[in-house]
């Protein structure tokens, strides 16, 4: 086992690395529990197929809200794909100017995702909230009762009340190594509770050093969150693979 083994990427785009294969074998052989998040319903089978073979990795079903735009019209495969898996995402919307003109259609992909999800029950959902944290919040609390599945916060850039708000929802947080390096958003993470904390990279959206961040470099987000709450990383490690496994329960 690795350094990195026990540790948790709740939100890592595997499919998205140069190997997608060597990348998922990667993850698994370095003990990292990885969720590797897909941004359309065609990249499905492919990464659950992969996933399947390991113990470590498994893929989550999204159609992300910077593609809606084009890939709307992948909600009907999304649906069929739903039943294969627990876990849902990259889902969510996103307010920022390149995609605000698809904000609508985003929400109405977004409440599908979360009504379907409310319906199947005991479903995992990573959610996007770029410039758009109320909307999300207002959505979740419409669509997604807290006893019909759980939500996580991939990347959550809102205030400390709309945190709070999260909070009251029911909600989880994954926090990456940029979050903690902001300090506009490391205030913000203060503000949530050791127990509702996951962890994870974005890869290969974020950097570690000059190369794509990949799982095992959750180990700098365990000790970030150390050096905020206090704590040794070891016990901010143990408190996020328990955090999972409640909200896996």
């Amino acid at each position: 086992m690795t350094a990195a083994a026990g540790l948790v990427d709740f939100h890592c785009h595997l499919d998205l690395y140069p190997d997608h294969e060597a990348a998922v074998l990667e993850a698994d052989q370095a003990g990292v529990f990885t969720l590797a998040v897909t941004t359309t319903p065609r990249a499905w089978p492919r990464n659950h197929e992969l996933a399947q073979r390991t113990r470590h990795v498994r893929a989550a079903l999204g159609l992300h809200p910077q593609l809606v735009a084009e890939r709307a019209n992948e909600l009907d495969l999304w649906d069929r794909h739903l039943s294969e898996t627990r876990y849902v995402g990259e889902v969510g919307l996103d307010a920022g100017p390149r995609f605000y003109k698809s904000f609508d259609l985003q929400k109405q992909v977004f409440q599908h995702v979360l009504q379907r999800c409310a319906e199947a029950g005991d479903k995992v959902v990573t959610v996007h909230s770029i410039r758009a944290a109320k909307a999300v919040l207002d959505h979740v609390e419409a669509y997604l009762p807290s006893a019909r599945g759980k939500i996580v916060l991939h990347w959550f850039t809102g205030t400390k009340s709309e945190a709070k708000r999260a909070l009251d929802l029911g909600c989880f947080f994954s926090i990456n190594a940029a979050m903690l390096d902001n300090e506009r958003h490391a205030p913000m993470v203060g503000v949530i509770p050791l127990h509702r904390l996951l962890t994870e990279t974005d890869g290969p959206f974020t950097k570690t050093g000059e190369r794509p961040s990949k799982p095992a470099d959750v180990s700098l987000v365990v000790e970030g969150l150390g050096r905020l709450h206090g704590l040794p990383a070891v016990e901010v490690a143990a408190a996020v693979r328990e955090n999972l496994r409640s909200l896996l329960k």
